[in-house]
């Protein structure tokens, strides 16, 4: 076999998925100027492939293709090659994640697309066998050098359908913000619910935290016993589930089965900050003790696989690990086959084998099993007559054991990059267990990633950069990188009330403003105006794994229009809601952060203003009270800000509870503070 000359441009990047890359016989380049300028020169079309590094199929199309001579002699004869990670640059991703969605009526990982060499799209789909890609390739490459017209006209198309797609109109009526249009969206919403299971009623199952955090406040906030019971059931069942990494602790992406059971095996960083939030939430109402067991578990994988030196987080493990065969296969890392458990836990293994039931319901393939739990630490005690702490005591060494031992096995590739946005979820899921927990580790993991993100992110004009890697920051920051930092430095001023966290929240909103401001929709772009335009600037509204960029902000506008008595930040946040509303009503859960912000309009929402010595005390004290319709400032010295000025007393700690600028007469006392909110809601 002739070896095939190439020139893989990708070993001088710094994404671990580009990295991976980086070997194969493609003359791959990374997406920028020079490379669309590269294409436009040679006339040749862009093959775009875009993917992440804990991507299964991503990497078996790489083993079955990209890997192969005889494709990349296909694949180099007729286009320019661009690898693309879409964590780090989004809003390729979201183009030409559009376009195929338009094409094909579905999208996914891997996404590849052709396109025109100025970028406009001309075909795509997501993951091809061998033989389907390289016939394809071929009859495109030949149509563009036969017909180029053809293949241009087609571009123009589909190009005008993909800015045509997702366009906000400004709404001009009065919208009147009511309970019964939430009650009708979670009605509507509710058909799909699985009752007995948790989550949604069909298989693959996602977490969804946005969703779930939005129907805790609803059913909360309305006293829906069924609506809360839902939700209890859901979030015990993926705790319970192999969706949650038994032994180390951990949530990974979603499961393939309606059980909870059988995950795509990548963790995320982001699916486990917005689980942490949700979880410590959720147990502010239950005070169910797995809520804060998920918690502390969590934050401990979060702390042993996924915190870097610098205070930051990094991305993702991925799904695939070596097997014994030294073969790359998806969960090798965490499943047992009966015998291994058998040889580590000796006479503990009936009882082990009941508890994570080793049985036909926790079976998967090949001889292995994926611990699951069908029951509480209490009912599994008592149905073996066991008196509970020492039961909890025996689950501990068994999680002992079996972690020392899986560690011996070769460990799943890490994805050190960070990213902005995703560290901003994970600092506010470190808050929020602060703030329920009271575990001032938990502080101090918050104090140290925020001081990262002021230090290596923040730029000196007042942006952000997106990713973070080998010492050095690069990329302009999306709309999701600033809305996820100043929601986390919010709430880090919550329970801090150092102030420099709420002003750095108003610039980084004052700098989305300046760079990123629709003023014909009173929506924000995803993209700067810094950066150079694609062939379509997105607007992102749907909530998804993550909440939309535009959710964020609109809530991030709410929440700082009560700080700093800013009437324009809140009247773009109600028009931002505005424009949504027929949408968010025959979606709900695409619009779950959207019904969070309308919530904010219906309710009765508190400032609740601590000044004095003792303000921080006092604030921890009240949040220990699920409040979800509340915003705390506070200072223990004199203040300026509009909802502190001429409150401080000194030697006294008054807490003020007002609402639409009226304040309950002040009182030292926290639970007469809350006893005041509790009346204002009956």
């Amino acid at each position: 076999m002739t070896t095939h000359k190439f020139t893989n441009n990708l070993i001088t990047e710094t994404s671990p998925y580009l990295l991976q890359h980086a070997h194969n016989p493609v003359n791959w380049y990374a997406w920028n100027d020079e490379t669309v300028a590269l294409a436009k020169k040679e006339n040749k079309l862009l093959l775009i492939s875009i993917g992440y590094s804990s991507c299964h199929w991503c990497h078996v199309m790489e083993e079955e293709s990209f890997e192969k001579e005889e494709v990349a002699a296909i694949m180099n004869a007729h286009f320019i090659n661009v690898k693309v990670d879409r964590e780090e640059r989004p809003d390729v991703d979201q183009v030409y994640m559009n376009a195929v969605q338009l094409m094909t009526g579905a999208g996914g990982w891997p996404l590849n697309c052709i396109a025109l060499p100025d970028g406009r799209p001309v075909w795509g789909g997501t993951y091809f066998r061998k033989e389907e890609w390289m016939n394809v390739l071929g009859q495109i490459g030949n149509l563009y050098q036969k017909d180029p017209e053809k293949v241009v006209e087609y571009a123009q198309k589909l190009t005008e359908g993909i800015q045509q797609s997702g366009l906000i109109t400004l709404n001009k009526e009065k919208t009147l913000f009511t309970k019964d249009y939430l009650n009708e969206t979670v009605k509507k919403w509710s058909i799909y619910f699985d009752d007995e299971l948790g989550g949604l009623n069909k298989a693959p199952k996602f977490p969804m935290p946005n969703n779930y955090h939005f129907l805790l406040r609803h059913a909360n906030q309305n006293n829906d016993k069924y609506l809360l019971k839902y939700v209890n059931t859901t979030l015990t069942k993926m705790a319970y589930g192999g969706i949650f990494d038994q032994i180390g602790g951990g949530f990974s992406r979603y499961s393939v089965d309606t059980k909870w059971h059988i995950p795509h095996f990548e963790k995320m960083l982001y699916d486990n900050g917005q689980l942490v939030s949700l979880y410590a939430d959720a147990y502010l109402i239950s005070k169910n003790k797995l809520y804060k067991e998920t918690v502390y578990n969590t934050l401990q994988f979060i702390e042993r696989d996924l915190l870097d030196a610098s205070g930051g987080f990094y991305a993702a493990l991925d799904a695939d690990s070596l097997n014994d065969k030294n073969q790359l296969e998806e969960g090798a890392y965490y499943v047992w086959t009966k015998t291994e458990l058998q040889d580590l836990l000796k006479e503990d293994f009936e009882l082990f084998s009941d508890y994570y039931n080793i049985n036909s319901y926790g079976f998967w393939e090949h001889k292995n099993y994926h611990l699951i739990r069908t029951h509480s630490d209490e009912d599994f005690a008592k149905k073996h007559t066991l008196e509970i702490s020492a039961f909890k005591n025996k689950v501990a060494t068994w999680k002992s054991i079996l972690l020392k031992e899986r560690s011996k096995r070769k460990e799943p590739r890490l994805d050190d990059k960070i990213l902005t946005s995703w560290n901003g979820i994970m600092l506010k899921g470190y808050v929020d267990a602060y703030r329920v927990f009271n575990d001032a580790h938990f502080l101090e993991i918050a104090l140290k990633n925020a001081h990262f993100l002021e230090a290596k992110m923040l730029k000196e004009d007042g942006t952000l950069f997106r990713n973070y890697k080998n010492g050095k920051a690069t990329i302009n920051g999306y709309l999701e990188d600033y809305g996820t930092v100043i929601d986390a430095f919010i709430s880090l001023y919550e329970v801090t009330l150092d102030e420099k966290w709420l002003l750095l929240s108003k610039n980084l909103t004052d700098a989305c403003f300046d760079h990123f401001f629709n003023t014909a929709t009173s929506m924000f772009y995803f993209t700067s105006n810094k950066d150079v335009e694609l062939i379509d600037r997105k607007t992102e509204t749907e909530d998804n794994v993550m909440p939309s960029s535009n959710s964020m902000m609109a809530k991030n506008l709410f929440k700082l229009s009560h700080y700093f008595e800013n009437d324009y930040y809140l009247k773009t946040s109600k028009q931002m809601l505005s424009n949504m509303t027929d949408a968010i009503q025959n979606y709900g859960s695409a619009y779950s952060n959207w019904l969070d912000v309308y919530s904010n309009f219906t309710d009765e929402y508190f400032e609740i203003a601590i000044s004095g010595i003792n303000a921080k005390e006092k604030a921890l004290e009240i949040n220990q009270e699920y409040i979800p319709n509340k915003l705390i400032c506070g200072s223990e010295i004199k203040s300026n800000l509009p909802l502190l000025t001429n409150r401080y007393i000194e030697d006294k700690t008054l807490i003020y509870v007002c609402v639409h600028k009226t304040c309950n007469l002040p009182t030292e006392n926290t639970n007469e503070a809350i006893r005041q909110i509790k009346k204002q809601l009956q």
